[in-house]
């Protein structure tokens, strides 16, 4: 832990404070490094996200069912889909990979995605 603002005693000379602001711009290097490594490395959580709910079939009364879509900074990631029916309630997932899916999608699914990329 860096400790910017520690009661060290003051300067004396010009000499002191040289000496102490090489040592804080050393700390400012090694801050602006870990901030890169954690820009670099957040590309690669979930950052984008939207939900849309519907009600897919006539007989079931609200908008219980849903798709759901978690993408990461390179539009990588999944949609979820729950239908929710009377006899039961039904699960997918579908990977995406740069906002597409290898598998069919529904309008909602396309819908979610398209929603949490901001388009």
């Amino acid at each position: 832990m860096f400790k910017f603002f520690k009661k060290d005693k003051k300067p004396e000379n010009l000499k002191e404070i040289l000496i102490q602001f090489e040592n804080l711009e050393k700390k400012v290097k090694i801050i602006s490094e870990e901030l890169e490594n954690l820009k670099k490395e957040s590309q690669f959580s979930i950052r984008k996200k939207a939900i849309v709910r519907y009600n897919p079939f006539s007989e079931v009364g609200s908008n219980q069912s849903f798709s759901a879509a978690l993408l990461d900074g390179n539009n990588d990631g999944v949609v979820i889909t729950s239908l929710f029916t009377r006899e039961g309630n039904r699960v997918y997932a579908k990977p995406i990979k740069n906002g597409i899916s290898e598998y069919s999608l529904s309008e909602e699914e396309k819908g979610a995605i398209s929603e949490a990329i901001g388009a």
